[in-house]
């Protein structure tokens, strides 16, 4: 009986005329063309995956203090005012209220002024007005006694007065010598004192000067 040739495995071969022949062997990729792809794709995917961890990592780290930091509490409220300061801020108020018309109108008067709307007697005699109002609101403020909290607003009320005052005489030396360029060296004048008054005014009477 006769011997049955031996079973190679798959990919193997034989060749020559017997069991001696030479045994080649081929190997084969266990996955198909489809399986293949498949296999490169998890593999990207896990790639990316793998990436994102790590990036996500560093950059958790890095911002990790902000993330934990506390919010910025308000500031607290201001104390109530004592009863000399209220005083004060009382006594103050209509002298202020003098001292802020006065202002106003004497700058609507030096608009109207440039765009012929006011002649420039009418604007000389807003003038006038304004300078003996900032006279009367400095003998005033000088006869207030403020608490010693409060000096310092009174002396930069004062400091603002003055220099409404001073904006005013220079608008008035133009009727000397006829040059309206004095109207432009008094506004730096009364705007500085405009900024004093609203510096005090914020803190005196915030609903007339709310903050910004």
């Amino acid at each position: 009986m006769g011997r049955k040739g031996a079973a190679f495995p798959k990919g193997l071969r034989g060749t020559g005329d017997g069991p001696s022949g030479k045994i080649l062997f081929h190997p084969q990729w266990p996955l198909g063309l489809r399986g293949t792809a498949l296999a490169a794709t998890v593999l990207a995917l896990l790639g990316v995956v793998a990436f994102g961890v790590i990036r996500e990592a560093t950059t958790t780290g890095r911002e990790a203090a902000p993330a934990l930091s506390r919010p910025v509490a308000a500031p607290p409220p201001r104390p109530a005012w004592t009863r000399a300061e209220e005083a004060y801020i009382k006594a103050l108020w209509p002298i202020h209220g003098e001292v802020e018309r006065s202002a106003v109108r004497l700058s609507l008067g030096k608009i109207f002024y440039k765009t012929g709307e006011l002649k420039k007697a009418d604007l000389k005699t807003r003038a006038d007005a304004a300078l003996a109002s900032y006279r009367r609101a400095e003998e005033r403020l000088r006869a207030l006694q403020p608490p010693l909290s409060l000096a310092a607003s009174h002396d930069e009320y004062l400091a603002a007065v003055r220099l409404f005052q001073q904006a005013a005489l220079e608008v008035l030396k133009m009727f000397d010598d006829g040059d309206d360029g004095h109207l432009l060296a008094a506004y730096p004048l009364s705007q500085e004192g405009t900024d004093k008054i609203r510096e005090v005014g914020v803190k005196f009477w915030q609903d007339e000067f709310p903050p910004h």
